[in-house]
C-alpha cells in the first residue's frame, strides 16, 4: 500500500478523507498527515518544536477520533502548526505519539479545522491493513 491518503469530494461545507496504512501506527500517522495538509502547508512546516500527546479511547474508532481531535487542539493551545507525526506506542485504545512543528504562521496556513465529526466515518482492517475515512468540520 503506497498511496497514504485521499480526498473525497462529496462534502460542501466539510473535508473528507481516506487515510491508509499496513499498521495501526501508520494508518494513525498518514491521517494526521491528511489532516494537516489541509490546515497547514505541512511540506513547508519545519520541525523546530516537540509535543508528546497521550490520547486514551474506549475503542479503536474512538481513539482515532481522539487522535485527530487532539491535534486540533494542539493547534488551537500550542499556536503551531505540526508536520511530523510519530506513533511510539499504540494499541486498541491508547497511544503516545510525538509531534514535531512550528509556531503558527498566516504564510503557512490553509483552511481552520474546527472539528473532526462522525459524518461517514469509518475505521476498517482489510488484507492490505487499515482504511480510516474521516470528516472534517470547517
Amino acid at each position: 500500500m503506497t498511496r497514504k491518503f485521499k480526498f473525497i469530494d462529496d462534502l460542501t461545507s466539510d473535508v473528507m478523507f481516506e487515510a491508509y496504512g499496513k499498521t495501526l501506527k501508520e494508518v494513525f500517522e498518514n491521517a494526521a498527515e491528511a489532516l494537516f495538509s489541509v490546515i497547514c502547508k505541512v511540506k513547508k512546516v519545519e520541525k523546530k518544536q516537540s509535543l508528546d500527546i497521550d490520547v486514551k479511547a474506549k475503542s479503536i474508532e474512538e481513539l482515532m477520533i481522539n487522535w485527530l481531535q487532539e491535534l486540533i487542539t494542539a493547534v488551537d493551545l500550542k499556536e503551531m502548526f505540526f508536520s511530523e507525526f510519530k506513533i511510539r506506542e499504540i494499541d486498541d485504545r491508547h497511544l503516545k505519539a510525538r509531534i514535531r512543528g512550528e509556531p503558527i504562521s498566516p504564510a503557512k496556513g490553509e483552511t481552520v479545522v474546527k472539528a473532526v465529526t462522525y459524518y461517514k466515518f469509518k475505521f476498517e482492517k482489510t488484507e492490505k491493513g487499515y482504511v480510516a475515512r474521516v470528516s472534517l468540520d470547517i
